[in-house]
């Protein structure tokens, strides 16, 4: 159960059972309420009638390719590289700022000379925008191992003594209700903004797991879990979020675009485009290179020599 701190809105979604989800993704089953009047808005069957979408098959290439965690993997060394590219393009503007001021741009000369000059501008104005989008991108792609090693660490160690206890079962889970207030009153104000019901695989076999967010601009990205009895509605331990899922929980946002509502993510959009230019522009440099330049360069590469950094005209 998630309650959208955006939007006034939750989603519930529901298996037979977590097994059968793991078998069959399509045996699970969600719903979409108005937070305030509590009507229905969106069922998953009538999701699966529309078909995918374009933002829901964007966002599925963009998370991990439809591969999953492998997918994920791929994507965070592709994320590597671009910080890497990041880099290197900032050693080699170095001397090129020595030959001609900050934002020239050549016009009267060489096609080539115009778009090497856009490339350079464009990338070193945006260069700390996209080096906290490629670094952002890295920790969320992460996040699959980052859970894992929390639930291995710091979950198993609150979870220890109920090791030897019977499963639960739905006929008999305390309400859910009182386990929210019980967790808001352990959390110092906390928000609960996540639900995760016992059996689930990032949850607890015994407890309710209830995430509790700051109510703070500067706190509201954060989170710290709480474990309630699912049979006895009691606390049973508040579990501080370790230093990397913070991270992670901050480096969401920040990829995204979603601290400051509508009109950041429309910056952010404007910036993704900027750095479409600069990729597009490198590729096309690196394309029309003249076929002396690209063997003289490869001559000074082997003697040691620095690149050109101007292209032939």
């Amino acid at each position: 159960m998630f309650m959208d701190d955006d939007a006034p809105q939750i989603f519930v979604t529901m298996a037979p059972s977590f097994a059968a989800m793991k078998d069959d993704v399509q045996k699970i089953h969600f719903i979409r309420f108005d937070a305030h009047t509590g009507e229905v808005l969106q069922r998953s069957e009538q999701s699966r009638q529309q078909g995918v979408n374009v933002v829901g098959f964007a966002r599925g290439l963009h998370e991990n390719l439809f591969a999953g965690f492998p997918g994920e993997v791929f994507l965070a060394f592709m994320a590597l590289l671009f910080i890497i590219a990041i880099g290197t393009g900032v050693a080699l503007y170095g001397p090129y700022t020595r030959k001609a001021p900050f934002g020239t741009m050549r016009r009267a000369r060489a096609r080539r000379t115009y778009w090497f000059d856009l490339h350079n501008l464009l990338g070193i104005a945006t260069l700390a925008w996209a080096t906290v989008v490629g670094v952002t991108g890295i920790m969320n792609e992460m996040s699959t191992p980052l859970f894992e090693a929390w639930k291995k660490r710091d979950l198993a160690a609150a979870l220890a003594p109920y090791r030897h206890h019977p499963p639960i079962t739905n006929t008999n889970l305390a309400p859910l209700d009182g386990a929210v207030q019980t967790a808001e009153a352990a959390m110092d104000g906390a928000a609960v903004r996540r639900i995760v019901f016992p059996g689930a695989n990032n949850g607890s076999p015994y407890h309710y797991l209830l995430w509790g967010y700051g109510t703070k601009p500067l706190t509201r990205e954060l989170s710290n879990p709480a474990l309630v009895d699912a049979r006895s509605g009691q606390l049973s331990a508040v579990v501080p979020a370790p230093w990397y899922l913070s991270a992670l929980q901050l480096s969401r946002p920040l990829h995204f675009g979603d601290y400051g509502g509508l009109p950041l993510k429309i910056i952010w959009a404007l910036l993704d485009v900027v750095t479409i230019v600069v990729l597009g522009s490198g590729l096309y440099l690196w394309i029309a290179r003249p076929r002396r330049e690209r063997a003289a360069a490869a001559r000074e590469g082997l003697h040691g020599a620095s690149p050109v950094m101007e292209p032939a005209e």
